[in-house]
């Protein structure tokens, strides 16, 4: 068991970590504060190699690993995790294809991202198929050499700014998950409605938005895998990208800690630095254990994923402790901060907005307790 990363490790994980000091940082409020896409930074991150980490070689991708990539996501959502997100977003779309595609429909849907700076989607979740993602309504009937597509998709990623759509809907809705169908939905075809930006309480730099279909054709071969293969594409998609999202929460809370542990040492009350007292450094060495933990636990998901190992406990369990831990520590850095953290002033109250979404997103808190109680059941 090593612990030691490589060489290469730490120049990749230093490079993201400068990106995200000197490019990211500087103006996370701005965006967070103005709701824009963010797209001239995320443009000097593709440029940089920040994106499309995992997209294997042959398909003019990086081909790093697990591991690579959340050592780079947690530097990147340090610096915010709302671009984070944002430049993560085609990992998690493209993902299906991977998995599930043709070496051709790889090719296809996949090359072209890694030749340019470009966008797509991953839609499975719902307005009223949230957690219960296998009851979602959206139906894909077959016409010919086509499918049409009607339904809505909900806080879809970069939604409003995509090419290209990763997109989960029903051949037969009463035959449950085993009807649902992945499909690549290119472009802007007729009947495709892109709703208006979100208004969210955090995360404002990742573009959301609700999607529309309405009579969508899609060619044949645009279908990944068979008819009802969808479910266990989706499913695997989640396994694989859990570490990821884990990683995002590992890199909010280090970045409240951060800030928390420099703020201690300057601010003063009865004549000295709030660090000198027990009450805070009990409270700043809770943070830095659980982040520690979080992050093994991220890490040991990423390299099962790697050793091509089946991940799904894991994964849930670096999901549900990262995230927790990442709204619990951005909590306590705010409590650190005093009346100061509850201001847009400081940095620790769009941290502590941030965060909670990463409690939500690719499946609730909730949800991956019940993945580990399944797991843990099914023996």
């Amino acid at each position: 068991m090593n612990f030691e990363l490589t060489e290469e490790q730490i120049a990749l994980r230093d490079a993201a970590r400068k990106f995200a000091r000197e490019v990211i940082a500087p103006v996370a409020a701005k965006y967070d504060r103005t709701g824009e896409f963010p797209y001239e930074v995320i443009s000097k991150g593709f440029e940089l190699g920040l994106m499309n980490l995992t997209v294997p070689a042959e398909y003019g991708g990086l081909g790093l690993s697990k591991v690579d990539q959340v050592l780079v996501v947690e530097e990147l959502a340090a610096g915010c995790v709302g671009i984070a997100t944002s430049m993560g977003a085609n990992d998690l779309a493209l993902l299906p294809i991977l998995i599930g595609g043709t070496p051709e429909q790889k090719e296809r849907f996949v090359r072209p991202f890694t030749e340019k700076l470009r966008f797509a989607s991953f839609c499975l979740t719902e307005p009223g198929a949230g957690s219960d993602a296998a009851g979602l309504s959206t139906t894909a009937v077959r016409d010919g050499d086509h499918y049409v597509l009607n339904g809505t998709k909900m806080w879809i990623t970069n939604g409003g700014v995509a090419e290209q759509y990763t997109v989960f809907a029903t051949v037969d809705k009463a035959r449950g998950h085993k009807g649902i169908t992945c499909f690549v939905v290119e472009g802007r075809p007729e009947g495709l409605g892109v709703g208006k930006p979100e208004d969210k309480l955090g995360q404002r730099a990742s573009n959301t938005v609700q999607l529309t279909f309405d009579n969508v054709r899609v060619p044949v071969e645009n279908r990944i895998g068979e008819e009802g293969d969808g479910w266990r594409i989706a499913m695997a998609t989640l396994d694989q990208s859990r570490p990821m999202t884990a990683a995002f929460a590992v890199g909010v809370g280090r970045a409240a800690m951060e800030h928390a542990i420099a703020y201690a040492k300057e601010r003063k009350q009865f004549g000295q630095p709030i660090a000198n007292f027990q009450a805070i450094q009990f409270m700043l060495a809770d943070m830095a254990t659980e982040l520690h933990a979080a992050r093994l636990l991220t890490l040991e998901a990423a390299w099962l994923t790697d050793a091509g190992k089946r991940s799904t406990l894991v994964s849930s369990h670096a999901k549900r402790f990262a995230a927790d831990t990442a709204m619990k520590v951005c909590t306590d850095a705010v409590q650190i901060f005093g009346g100061y953290g509850y201001s847009k002033e400081y940095p620790v109250e769009k941290l502590f907005r941030d965060a909670k979404l990463i409690q939500i997103y690719e499946g609730t808190s909730q949800i991956q307790r019940l993945v580990i109680a399944r797991e843990l059941l099914r023996g």
